[in-house]
């Protein structure tokens, strides 16, 4: 042990007992206790000195209970060895309280067995569950987990709601500050949900899968490339969105996708047998369904939704994640059954990283979901402006004389959505459930 981690352990040693839960947990084989579920009353308030009057912060507004899914939420805490970038161990045995939420099948007969672990995304400063879809995830029968492994969000949480989240800590009593606790935090989260039937309410999870987009994606990736060789496996597999991928090509299967925003490059890593990338046309790395399941929430708990003035109408409404839940489904008979995903042909990028576009402006190459290859506007993952402008890609509508030349009518306009679904089913880019609603709304199209 080195002379920083003896002071670090000491420093914490007296903070374990006041960080610890007071309500009993059950112990894991590393020593972390899951507690819980917390009470929650939605409406209520997170100011409230009450527990019982607060609720998750962005706790999901979809009806899971019409779909057979119940939302609640843990604290996790233990002692965990932290680890800089460079994947060198920095700290031993430092004591941890942080939060897990969970979205999984009331019932087991609901449960497909796989849960999806996501290392919520902390850009934005407080903690979001980018990844959760609740027609990817309930349709599937999968369990989300969603751990908030990371300073910053943890800091936020404690001011929205003391009473709630007050004894979380992530730094080792401030320490620690720089997330190096994060990677076995986010670890030994997956972990408990095998150690442990409490988080998944009695579910037993056969196939553990970690998830992360965008600066989750870099932080996954740093663990799987540094710190995975050195510790125990615990993730059967990796799905890594719209953000880095490890260069190490290890045992357990790594997939990366990516929206039009996140390709810079005419140099890719190849798809090897443990590794696939694909990179969706038209797509933002921060798009328009996301925007729209957000807006809500972030009045609700925050005050307001963000607005943003962009140099272009911003946000595709190309449904990344309508390729992100094929990827799911291709990483867990991976993992399971050694099926590997099939590849895809990249973008078309120029040797300095600029994408080849059709006369409609639309990127050339990539998987082509039916909103690009039977276009009614423009989307694309380009845009520039304020703040997080340069994510949020571009959607503007084709006019009628476009329209006119591109259709002879409503008719054609959906027999070529269907047939670029049915291509894209074929492919296994795209999961038939997805290519209804893509038909629904070209039906409704005016």
């Amino acid at each position: 042990m080195t002379k920083r981690s003896i002071a670090v352990a000491i420093a914490v040693a007296a903070s374990t007992l006041l960080s610890a839960p007071a309500a009993a947990g059950h112990e894991t084989d590393r020593g972390a206790h899951v507690t819980g579920p917390l009470p929650a009353s939605l409406p209520g308030d997170p100011r409230s000195p009450d527990i019982a009057e607060t609720y998750p912060f962005f706790a999901t507004p979809d009806n899971l209970a019409a779909r057979g899914y119940v939302e609640q939420e843990f604290l996790l805490s233990g002692r965990a060895d932290g680890w800089d970038t460079s994947g060198l161990r920095v700290a031993e045995d430092v004591a941890y309280t942080t939060r897990v939420i969970v979205r999984r099948p009331a019932k087991a007969h609901r449960f497909n067995g796989t849960a999806l672990v996501e290392w919520q995304n902390v850009t934005a400063g407080y903690d979001l569950d980018a990844l959760w879809d609740v027609d990817t995830v309930t349709r599937a029968g999968y369990a989300w987990v969603g751990v908030s492994a990371q300073r910053v969000g943890v800091d936020q949480l404690r001011g929205w709601s003391p009473a709630r989240y007050g004894t979380l800590d992530v730094t080792g009593s401030g320490t620690l500050v720089a997330d190096e606790l994060s990677y076995e935090i986010f670890a030994q989260a997956g972990k408990a949900l095998t150690a442990s039937g409490r988080l998944l309410g009695g579910l037993k999870a056969r196939t553990v899968l970690a998830i992360g987009a965008s600066q989750s994606a870099a932080r996954m990736t740093v663990y799987y490339d540094r710190v995975l060789p050195q510790v125990q496996a615990v993730f059967d597999g990796y799905g890594l969105i719209v953000g880095t991928a490890p260069a190490r090509r290890g045992p357990e299967p790594v997939f990366q996708v990516l929206s039009e925003t996140d390709v810079r490059s005419a140099v890719r890593p190849p798809d090897t047998g443990t590794f696939r990338r694909w990179e969706v046309a038209g797509s933002a790395h921060s798009g328009y369904a996301g925007q729209v399941y957000r807006q809500p929430i972030s009045v609700r708990d925050l005050g307001a939704a963000p607005v943003y003035d962009c140099a272009q109408p911003p946000f595709s409404r190309v449904p990344l994640h309508h390729v992100v839940a094929a990827s799911f489904a291709h990483l867990e008979r991976w993992v399971r059954h050694g099926t590997p995903p099939p590849s895809a042909k990249p973008l078309v990028v120029e040797a300095d990283g600029t994408k080849q576009r059709d006369e409609l402006g639309l990127a050339r190459g990539g998987v082509r979901l039916s909103q690009v290859a039977a276009p009614t506007a423009l989307n694309s993952g380009d845009n520039t402006g304020e703040s997080f402008c340069r994510l949020f890609g571009t959607h503007v509508p084709f006019d009628a004389a476009v329209l006119d030349r591109l259709y002879r009518g409503p008719a054609a306009y959906v027999a070529r959505v269907v047939r670029a679904d049915l291509g894209n089913i074929r492919a296994g880019y795209l999961l038939p459930a997805d290519a209804a609603e893509n038909l629904r709304e070209a039906a409704t199209h005016p």
